[in-house]
């Protein structure tokens, strides 16, 4: 798994939407993101400011990450989408491990 990658917060207000668009189950538009905790081609974890976001399919690859606007695009086949619990992130991201080892 890669290292995560910090996503500013919006200078302008501390308030972000969040917003996840699919296209076809091959590409995730993904805002309010906070943070990409970690990723392969199988799983990606994002922290973003509605909690923790898995993503879970097969060949996937980050395809855009603009880290001033909170923005993941991820290219791939889409298996599924889970929300984590955003009050308890080092559990989620054990859960996660353990959901998709």
């Amino acid at each position: 798994m890669s290292d995560f990658y910090n996503v500013p917060s919006n200078s302008k207000s501390d308030f972000q939407e969040h917003d996840v668009i699919m296209r076809g189950r091959k590409l995730l538009d993904i805002t309010g993101v906070k943070q990409v905790e970690s990723f392969d081609n199988e799983e990606f974890l994002l922290e973003t400011v509605m909690g923790f976001l898995a993503i879970r399919g097969q060949n996937l690859q980050m395809k855009n990450l603009d880290v001033d606007k909170g923005v993941v695009s991820i290219k791939g086949k889409i298996f599924d989408l889970i929300y984590l619990d955003e009050h308890h992130g080092e559990k989620a991201k054990g859960l996660f491990s353990k959901l998709f080892r």
